[in-house]
């Protein structure tokens, strides 16, 4: 593990596998940088073709890539700093990015994915940009749940219900009660609840639930990936990203939903990356 200072002073904690081009990964809502540690190793160890990459001199630098995996602010072994703002967490990407080499290809998840295109926005250098379902809702009825969602999760924080808080952020992903109830008597819950007030900051990367207005700006090469089963919202999101991205493709990869297989997604993340 490693450590890097955000412009805030915040330290935030990565980890540095393989070499070779630098992707840098963003997680999503209730997720430390433990959920991309095996896509990490699949990067690093794999050729452009999705192949594990043979033993190679250290100058051939074309078979993996450096892979960059941090914990966000609040997360994992990260610190945090308040007040939170969105702009904190684009600079937490930035220094990470100047820890890969000063630019880097990003791959973000879920609402990471959201935050990274928020960091492109603002214009990190960013080389390359893979998304994977970046939760956009695009219905009549989109903002008003984000209001509703975020101002119970603010409650339940002010309150330290760190329980009820991530609770309510798995029932507003569309887990059933029954699931939730037994996720809660599960040794891994204490660890869920731990990063409970970080929801709070994807709720503010989400805001309303909608495209931010400044995406035409991003004209680095962007890849979306959605799944086949994970519902109508993913590719709504995804034309309407590549409606307004200059440089957008999206890939649909079939039998997958939102939790997807790291396997599944290896292939053309690969080939996009190059």
């Amino acid at each position: 593990m490693h450590t890097t200072r955000s412009a805030d002073g915040t330290a935030i904690a990565f980890d540095r596998t393989g070499s070779g081009s630098p992707v840098v990964l963003v997680s999503g809502a209730s997720c430390a940088r433990g959920i991309h540690t095996a896509l990490a190793e699949l990067l690093a160890a794999a050729g452009p073709e999705g192949a594990a990459a043979p033993r190679r001199h250290s100058a051939d630098r074309s078979a993996g890539h450096t892979v960059v995996n941090y914990d966000r602010r609040g997360r994992g072994d990260s610190g945090d700093t308040l007040p939170y703002a969105v702009e904190r967490e684009i600079e937490d990407l930035g220094a990470v990015i100047e820890e890969a080499g000063g630019s880097a290809a990003v791959f973000g998840n879920s609402s990471g994915a959201v935050l990274a295109l928020r960091a492109a926005a603002a214009g990190l250098p960013i080389t390359r940009l893979a998304l994977w379902e970046p939760p956009f809702q695009l219905d009549a009825g989109a903002s008003g749940r984000a209001e509703a969602y975020a101002k119970e999760l603010a409650a339940c924080l002010a309150e330290d219900r760190r329980g009820d808080a991530m609770a309510l952020f798995l029932r507003s992903v569309g887990l059933p009660a029954a699931m939730i109830s037994q996720m809660r008597q599960a040794p891994g819950w204490a660890s869920m609840k731990a990063i409970a007030p970080t929801l709070a900051y994807d709720a503010a990367v989400m805001g309303d639930n909608r495209l931010p207005s400044d995406l035409a700006n991003v004209e680095i090469p962007t890849l979306v990936l959605t799944g086949s089963r994970t519902g109508p919202w993913a590719p709504a999101a995804a034309q309407a990203l590549s409606e307004v991205l200059p440089s957008c493709r999206h890939v649909v990869l079939e039998g997958q939903d939102h939790n997807v297989s790291w396997d599944a997604l290896l292939p053309p993340l690969l080939s996009f990356l190059g």
